[in-house]
């Protein structure tokens, strides 16, 4: 064999051992399942800075909360407590409030709902919850398992400290 066939060949096992790790990389059985669309594996959720501010009305209140992801893309997609028989997400745009399906969460990213932005409604309580009350919540999501918390009762003034 002359030195230009050997090195062609030694080139095209070279670019063969490549294309075949590359399409492994690319195959199922990675994080994100082979979806390559999260860019950060399994979501990761965790939830932090949960409020409910005492309702100023006997059978609606609003939710707030952050949910931090240090993983693949998720959607949180209800909220269930035994305070309301109805929790209805809503997305803020331009100082108006739709409510939606789900709420996303990006990967290595969070959620924060908040006054004035994205938040849980309450509607048809059970009782009006007072300040220092703990309410239960359930977080229900499109991948990850449902997260509990116990979500106390603020003051109607009450802001989060950043």
């Amino acid at each position: 064999m002359t030195g230009g066939a050997h090195l062609r060949k030694t080139a095209a096992a070279s670019l063969a051992v490549g294309l075949c790790a590359a399409l492994a990389a690319c195959g199922p059985g990675g994080d994100d399942g082979g979806s390559g669309k999260d860019g950060g594996g399994r979501p990761k959720l965790s939830v932090s800075g949960a409020y409910l501010p005492q309702p100023s009305m006997d059978d609606m209140a609003a939710g707030f909360l952050t949910v931090r992801n240090t993983g693949g893309a998720d959607r949180l997609t209800s909220v269930t407590t035994p305070l309301a028989s109805d929790v209805t997400l809503h997305h803020t745009t331009d100082n108006r409030m739709k409510q939606v399906s789900s709420l996303d969460i990006p990967a290595n990213g969070r959620l924060e709902l908040a006054g004035g932005g994205d938040h849980l409604m309450l509607t048809k309580l059970t009782h009006r919850p007072k300040v220092g009350e703990k309410v239960e919540f359930t977080l229900h999501f499109a991948t990850s398992d449902p997260i509990e918390i116990k979500v106390p009762v603020e003051p109607t003034t009450y802001r989060p400290k950043d």
